[in-house]
């Protein structure tokens, strides 16, 4: 039976679906991995037909693009041939999104190092509490140290949310590896990038075996 990662941020741009993608990259290489995408602007939906477009043969990782009053059908049909699914949510607080929530095992929130970042994740965080998901924050492009990360940080900690101990930087290399279809850990597996999403996956897999 799959476990399922829904990665929600009711605000755009926090680089929820770059993670969707290069996390379902990794994980490929060790497990059956189906990626569900909802979000209307169908992006790691694209990302997945240039990644079938590829020149050279990558792993291969399912992909259901489908509408979110269709999605609980699509996860039944999915779960007992793949290991992990990931859902790329809607960027807001809608059905569709309280649905992948609910179905979630885990919900992973990106944040970057923003108030409007901050705020929205609130949000989020108080809907996967409310539906009574296990959620955990991940930093997103977030520098080294900074006095904005500090109050990002020492904020959170008020408000009580979970943070996942790996953190992602601000790194040109998953951008470029998204535009060709594939994860950094496919594109630069000796680089800074794909440490940072083997160790997210190292933890986020942590986490669900104790679910």
């Amino acid at each position: 039976m799959a476990l399922v990662i829904t990665v929600a941020q009711q605000k755009g741009g926090a680089g929820k679906t770059m993670i969707a993608a290069n996390l379902a990259a990794f994980w490929a290489t060790t497990r059956r991995v189906a990626l569900l995408d909802i979000d209307p602007q169908r992006s790691l939906t694209r990302w997945h037909a240039v990644r079938g477009a590829a020149s050279k043969p990558v792993v291969d990782v399912h992909l259901s693009d489908v509408a979110g009053w269709r999605m609980a059908a699509e996860l039944d049909r999915l779960r007992d041939g793949h290991d992990i699914i990931i859902i790329d949510s809607p960027p807001q607080i809608e059905t569709e999104a309280k649905l992948a929530i609910r179905a979630a095992d885990l919900v992973l929130v990106p944040l970057q190092p923003s108030l409007p970042d901050l705020w929205a994740a609130e949000g989020t965080l108080k809907l996967a509490l409310a539906e009574r998901r296990k959620a955990r924050v991940v930093l997103n492009r977030a520098p080294a140290k900074g006095a904005l990360l500090t109050q990002i940080l020492t904020q959170m900690a008020k408000g009580g949310a979970q943070m996942v101990e790996a953190r992602l930087g601000n790194r040109a290399g998953m951008a470029t590896a998204f535009a060709r279809g594939l994860g950094v850990c496919e594109s630069a597996p000796k680089s800074l990038a794909a440490a940072e999403i083997a160790a997210l996956a190292a933890e986020l897999e942590r986490l669900l075996t104790n679910t």
